[in-house]
């Protein structure tokens, strides 16, 4: 299968790029970016060319592996489903249900593959962690994802898209990729604000089951860190967070993209759970605007 990166900045380069040019089983074939310097500059540390013209690249390509913010990765990725390929994409997948719910089309109407790299749940520790709590009978659980994304030796501490939406955009995500399947989709959201971008979430995920979960991406750099657990009747289950490197993780989903395009089923992170993911961000960004407690509404 060969790849096309469509982005030219930090994650673009260290982990899609880097993944895909040394995978074993796929070919980069291409970098496209905006600002065709760019892409040439992060072509050129892998071999291959770069380009400011998609259409051209996508002509050349199996998949496309999107690392650029989301508002921009939602049109993107429509354009490469359309074009038939096979979608690799970040989270969030997109900033509003609206703009995921068309990917979710393109990617239906095209019947191509698709994976969200949420990155915890490509490694062996997650798979591990969800596994066992699947035999459990689980009651709630609790996440705290505190991070530094602002200290002076952060690759993001300029990131746009994270200073204007926060925590809850960018680690929600991964928040919600561990609890949902764990404790099932998430029902209604009651959403309290802390220090900075930090959010606390109060999440039902039906059954009498509940959980919460504190985002943050502006604590101080000591009191960054992950914590994770579910509890039922055996106890507690903490997953103890595997941080390997994402290149290793992002080469597994190319991986299990690859495998879902050959066979043609679906993968459970594909862009209709991303869109689903999605659709609990935007209500709980309601919730915290208005400061009262809203419901999710159906999920697949």
């Amino acid at each position: 299968m060969r790849f096309a990166v469509l982005g030219t900045g930090h994650w673009a380069r260290t982990v899609h790029a880097a993944s895909l040019a040394a995978h074993p089983d796929v070919e980069l074939a291409g970098v496209w970016g905006r600002d065709l310097a760019k892409a040439k500059a992060v072509g050129a540390q892998f071999d291959v060319a770069g380009f400011d013209d998609l259409d051209a690249l996508l002509a050349d390509v199996d998949a496309v592996s999107i690392a650029v913010p989301p508002d921009v990765q939602a049109s993107l990725a429509e354009r490469a489903a359309a074009a038939g390929k096979h979608l690799l994409l970040e989270k969030p997948v997109a900033l509003s249900t609206a703009a995921a719910d068309r990917v979710v089309a393109a990617a239906d109407a095209a019947g191509i593959a698709s994976v969200v790299f949420f990155t915890a749940r490509f490694r062996t520790a997650t798979s591990t962690w969800i596994e066992q709590a699947g035999r459990l009978t689980l009651a709630g659980g609790a996440l705290s994802w505190l991070g530094s994304n602002y200290a002076p030796d952060s690759p993001y501490k300029d990131s746009a898209w994270r200073i204007e939406h926060g925590a809850l955009w960018d680690i929600g995500p991964h928040a919600l990729s561990l609890l949902v399947p764990t404790l099932g989709p998430v029902e209604t959201v009651q959403v309290g604000a802390g220090q900075g971008d930090t959010v606390h979430l109060v999440l039902t995920h039906g059954g009498g089951r509940a959980s919460t979960a504190t985002l943050s991406l502006t604590v101080a750099p000591l009191a960054a860190g992950v914590e994770v657990w579910v509890h039922g009747d055996a106890g507690r289950l903490v997953l103890l967070p595997d941080f390997g490197t994402a290149v290793e993780a992002h080469q597994i989903a190319v991986a299990e993209l690859s495998a879902a395009a050959l066979t043609g089923g679906a993968h459970p992170c594909d862009v209709a759970f991303g869109r689903d993911v999605v659709r609990v961000l935007g209500v709980a960004q309601r919730a915290l605007r208005i400061g009262c407690r809203e419901t999710v509404g159906s999920s697949r």
